[in-house]
């Protein structure tokens, strides 16, 4: 069997359908479907068990997995208990990697991009401990995906035992179907479309940085599908292990993306710009892309799709259709 945590969840529900996919019946789900309707994201899957995270590590005693993919986390980067999201994005992940180590299971796992904080650092996915201890996160959820970025490579720094393939993905802005149960953690356009669709003024944040025009704020949008191509070439390819950025290596702005639904729909742009609320400018990234040579070094060969041709396809093939979900 796989287990996939986190596997109601955006990114996780789209591994889950690439693997049923490919022919993968055999996968169980470790995740929350609260009452937000998540359990949509998996109405079209076929698994064998849904488990509550609080019932994982009993449910794991045993049991002899081929592969652990850990996507389960607190993700919203507005996070700010934070005993509860330790607990949950780096105490459980080792508990998990702990596991896969003394059971000898392939082990891949979800960082973040806002491990790099205000990109001062670069955006280098060095797994070295020296350069990973220059990295500032800003926010309580990138911290999270830090600690347990530095924990990993200390063990690997140490000659420590590890899964016999270990892998940490630093995931950049990832939008695509299935996201809708984020709130305000929905990429820009999935929580704009029926907007932009009515016609109605679409709102992005002003610039309160010199130099930068409103709209103009950067990020390495990759679409979801790109992502679980990643997953599952690293499925298909044991060998591999060490962190990467998974991001197209273009910075796209705020504008762009909203430009090119736009364009998917035909329509005419009706944009306007706010003022950023002050609970967040401290700690917003205005530019990010990744480098994504080491994992191109890797072997990994799938390309990725481009901002314009990855808005037309989530458009046309989801968000302006009845049913949304993959």
């Amino acid at each position: 069997m796989l287990l996939v945590t986190g596997g109601a969840g955006f990114i996780g529900s789209n591994v889950v359908a690439a693997l049923n996919d490919a022919g993968r019946s055999d996968v169980v789900v470790c995740d929350l479907l609260g009452h937000d309707g998540k359990w949509r994201n998996l109405a079209k899957r076929q698994l064998v068990d849904i488990v509550p995270p609080a019932e994982l590590l009993d449910w794991l005693k045993g049991r002899k997995l081929d592969a652990v993919i850990h996507l389960g986390a607190i993700s919203a980067t507005t996070a700010t208990d934070g005993d509860h999201v330790f607990e949950t994005n780096f105490r459980m992940s080792m508990r998990l990697l702990d596991w896969c180590t003394a059971g000898a299971v392939p082990f891949i796992y979800a960082s973040s991009a806002a491990t790099y904080g205000d990109g001062e650092a670069g955006f280098g996915d060095d797994a070295s401990l020296p350069a990973l201890k220059k990295l500032r996160p800003m926010n309580l959820y990138g911290w999270s995906k830090h600690m347990f970025d530095l924990a990993v490579a200390g063990r690997v720094a140490n000659g420590d035992p590890l899964p016999p393939q270990c892998v940490g993905l630093k995931f950049f802005n990832v939008f695509g179907p299935n996201e809708y149960h984020k709130g305000s953690m929905m990429s820009v356009l999935a929580r704009r479309f029926d907007d932009v669709k009515a016609g109605r003024v679409v709102q992005l944040f002003k610039s309160h940085r010199e130099g930068i025009a409103d709209g103009d704020q950067r990020r390495d949008f990759i679409y979801v599908d790109d992502v679980v191509r990643v997953i599952m070439w690293l499925l298909a390819k044991p060998a591999v292990s060490g962190l990467f950025n998974v991001g197209t290596g273009k910075a796209r702005s705020f504008k762009d993306l909203m430009l090119a639904a736009y364009a998917a729909l035909g329509t005419r742009p009706n944009i306007e710009y706010i003022d950023m609320p002050e609970n967040i400018r401290g700690a917003y990234q205005y530019f990010t892309q990744s480098e994504v040579d080491r994992l191109c070094r890797a072997g990994y060969n799938g390309g990725f799709t481009t901002l314009e041709d990855a808005v037309k396809a989530y458009v046309g093939d989801y968000l302006d259709r009845p049913d949304r979900f993959r």
